[in-house]
């Protein structure tokens, strides 16, 4: 059953603002009348129409969960939680399948996590993985609905970053937890020309982007070698964005390097 109380308590109204509240078993509304309906599967969606991007589909987060839940990116997750500590209440901003929030909410007993994404499919997988994760579909490019000062941290993972709008929603004091590829993360699967190229220097596009509002914690560099069969090959190149160019193969390697870098940041 869906606590209500507990996702209205994350959430604005994205027409005019105003906090949202229970109005009956399976809508959400605010004061000024508007009414938002609760998927029975435990979300609410206030996207509304418009957007110009899409989702993942059920073929990527099939492949994510293949990665994920087999281990392949364990060290990102536990530098991750190692990053953030024990906040109680924490937004993943492009959650996925909401890996990487459970293994945050993991270290932080009695804390709870709303996972955020484009995709309906991906947060009905988040929501159904833990009791502890409420669930909203939105667009991380707009303005986001959700309250003010309301989260400990905000989570962002191979994601869209709306720097302004997580510095809105994070508490003084909070912590904003970015992780992006460098340069040779799954170089040897790229080298085929099959799968888009990671851009340099990411880690610095983040850090000088972020300096007016945020001020640095810290960076963490996480490599290590990846030993590749061929469904977990497969997977890498299906989850992520080379899933949606038609015709992407990955090069045929026995084994990849994952290198990313975990930013922290609180807000000034």
């Amino acid at each position: 059953m869906t606590d209500l109380a507990r996702l209205g308590s994350w959430l604005r109204c994205p027409v005019c603002a105003e906090d949202l509240e229970p109005v009956d078993r399976l809508t959400l509304g605010c004061t000024q009348g508007h009414r938002h309906d609760v998927n029975k599967r435990g979300y609410v969606s206030l996207l509304g129409g418009g957007s110009k991007f899409v989702g993942d589909t059920t073929e990527m987060l099939d492949a994510r969960d293949t990665v994920l839940e087999g281990g392949a990116y364990a060290p990102i997750a536990e530098a991750l939680a190692a990053a953030i500590g024990s906040p109680q209440r924490l937004l993943d901003a492009g959650a996925g399948t909401g890996y990487y929030l459970r293994a945050v909410l993991a270290g932080s007993p009695g804390a709870a996590g709303l996972a955020m994404d484009l995709s309906p499919a991906a947060v009905a997988r988040a929501v159904r993985s833990s009791p502890d994760v409420d669930g909203l579909v939105a667009d991380t490019w707009r303005p986001l609905p959700v309250r003010s000062h309301s989260v400990d941290a905000v989570l962002d993972v191979f994601a869209p970053r709306n720097l302004p709008e997580f510095h809105r929603v994070l508490r003084p004091g909070g912590t904003l937890a970015v992780v992006v590829p460098r340069a040779d993360h799954l170089a040897s699967l790229r080298a085929a020309g099959g799968m888009l190229d990671v851009p340099t220097d990411k880690a610095e596009d983040v850090m000088a982007a972020a300096e007016p509002a945020y001020a640095p914690l810290a960076r963490e560099h996480v490599s290590y070698d990846l030993a590749l069969d061929d469904d977990l090959r497969r997977a890498l190149a299906a989850m992520g964005p080379s899933a949606r160019h038609a015709g992407t193969t990955p090069a045929e390697a026995t084994e990849t390097t994952v290198s990313v870098d975990v930013v922290t940041f609180t807000p000034r």
